[in-house]
């Protein structure tokens, strides 16, 4: 199993989708992000490959791929190192995708 290694970008999209719902919703609703995370995060460490490449020809990033956190509507954007999984951004579904490339 390889480990999790989230950008300072990716860290900060979680910061903002779990400030959203504590605000937005309830601290359980809060708490149940972060649990789906956990559980997401194990996967790709798990199974790194079962990502969808989907977005990797349109932003012309062979390697990237991604995971759907199960009951929230984010996606987990990441690439497969070697020695690591290089979690790149954390980001809503309905969030414009390649417009994020320019701020990696």
């Amino acid at each position: 199993m390889k480990g999790i290694v989230p950008r300072e970008l990716a860290n900060r999209d979680v910061e903002d989708a779990i400030e959203h719902y504590l605000v937005e919703a309830t601290t359980k609703a809060a708490l149940g992000f972060v649990d789906e995370l956990e559980k997401a995060y194990n996967h790709i460490a798990r199974h790194p490959s079962s990502g969808s490449p989907r977005y990797a020809h349109q932003l012309g990033l062979a390697d990237l791929r991604f995971w759907r956190l199960g009951r929230y509507p984010y996606l987990i954007f990441y690439v497969e190192r070697e020695e690591h999984i290089d979690v790149w951004r954390v980001l809503h579904e309905q969030r414009d995708i390649p417009a994020w490339m320019n701020e990696v």
